[in-house]
């Protein structure tokens, strides 16, 4: 849910200022709070993309079907399987080799498949740096609080997935919903 309105009314500075707050479960139990906030100067199609998903309630249910301890975990996908596409389309890759916006711990960035024009709904966290992604997907935000519930669904027990290796969690990790704020109103003090 937002308080919000729609992202794409919202400038550049107040699309900074978003915070998202992801509540994840892991086997239907709360496994805690991420807090994202967002680099529009860096990739603002991808972030007003992203935030419009989040405020039409897309992400609410969904679940992460991939976890890479030590590298990432993915979810946004509105079929489980790593496979399904949102409503909106896709959206043009903003890949980025600042070093400013590398894909390190707790960075956000677009899944897409091998045309780079094709991130749609699908999201990762980076677990762990991983460098070697920038340039070839788009970061857009990161993880202000929350890192250790990053790590709590990355330590989740994985069996074999889509991708051949052992990456789709044993007990589901879903999104339980999704809340936007401004960074600094009242409800952002005392949260």
């Amino acid at each position: 849910m937002s308080d919000l309105g729609s992202p794409h009314t919202l400038d550049d500075a107040e699309l900074a200022r978003v915070r998202a707050d992801l509540d994840l479960e892991i086997g239907g139990e709360p496994a805690g709070r991420l807090s994202l906030r967002f680099w529009p100067e860096t990739a603002p199609a991808t972030v007003r993309n992203f935030l419009r998903y989040c405020a039409e309630g897309f992400y609410d249910g969904l679940g992460f079907h991939r976890v890479i301890e030590g590298f990432m975990m993915q979810g946004g996908c509105p079929l489980g399987t790593g496979s399904g596409s949102g409503p909106h389309g896709t959206i043009p890759g903003e890949f980025s080799t600042d070093p400013a916006r590398s894909h390190r711990r707790g960075v956000i960035s677009m899944a897409r498949s091998s045309d780079p024009d094709s991130a749609s709904c699908q999201f990762f966290i980076c677990h762990a740096d991983a460098g070697f992604l920038d340039g070839q997907y788009a970061a857009f935000g990161e993880v202000v609080d929350g890192i250790e519930v990053v790590d709590r669904v990355c330590a989740t027990p994985c069996g074999p997935g889509g991708d051949g290796a052992r990456s789709r969690p044993l007990a589901p990790v879903r999104i339980a919903g999704v809340h936007l704020r401004l960074a600094g109103t009242e409800e952002e003090k005392e949260g």
